[in-house]
């Protein structure tokens, strides 16, 4: 079974504020007499669901072209963290045991894609710190940033950068169990990009 946890790209899909905004341009149609039909997108790399690359964070940090694949390719648990709006996750936020190389919080404060809401859960130094000394190598969330809204100094994407996990930002889970699946959300091979799209799926294992 296939969970698709990727939220659709269209003219709904809310960014951050001052972001463009995903637009299609139809450059011919078939309809119109043209022999095929040929689009152009227009949105930034950090449209809907989302790897961050290091020199989105990082001063002089590689693009998303140099993380290694298998960061998002393999197994992945997902977990619930309790955590209230506009909070930052911790580990005592967390519903289970970490037991896997790839996370991906489950936080419910970011509901709707189509609707910004600046009050979405981010992600603790202190949850990256023991994550990172567990050995995950990649932790996802179910909201626009792994910081808080309102953040200047970004400390939980430091906290990735000197630990060198990367990051996942924008996902639906929503409709995911807790539990361990296969996670595939491959970035594409944007060079020098600071992030890339994903569709990001999960499959069930077993």
């Amino acid at each position: 079974m296939l969970y698709d946890i990727s939220p659709p790209i269209d003219d709904r899909l809310q960014v951050w504020p001052g972001d463009e905004r995903p637009r299609r341009e139809v450059k011919c149609r078939i309809e119109d007499g043209a022999p095929v039909t040929l689009s152009a997108l227009h949105a930034t790399v950090h449209t809907g669901a989302h790897a961050d690359g290091p020199n989105h964070y990082g001063p002089g940090a590689p693009g998303i072209d140099s993380v290694p694949l298998e960061r998002y390719l393999g197994p992945c648990q997902v977990v619930t963290a309790r955590v209230g709006r506009a909070e930052r996750v911790k580990p005592s936020h967390l519903a289970r045991m970490v037991t896997e190389k790839r996370v991906l919080l489950r936080t419910a404060t970011y509901p709707d894609p189509a609707h910004f809401n600046t009050d979405f859960a981010a992600i603790s130094v202190e949850l990256v710190e023991s994550l990172a000394a567990r050995g995950v190598v990649l932790i996802g969330i179910d909201t626009p940033s792994v910081d808080l809204f309102d953040s200047k100094d970004l400390p939980a994407h430091k906290a990735f950068l000197r630990h060198d996990v990367s990051i996942l930002e924008q996902l639906v889970l929503k409709e995911v169990p807790d539990g361990v699946f296969e996670l595939i959300a491959l970035p594409l091979r944007l060079i020098g990009f600071d992030a890339s799209p994903v569709r990001a799926v999960l499959r069930t294992i077993g």
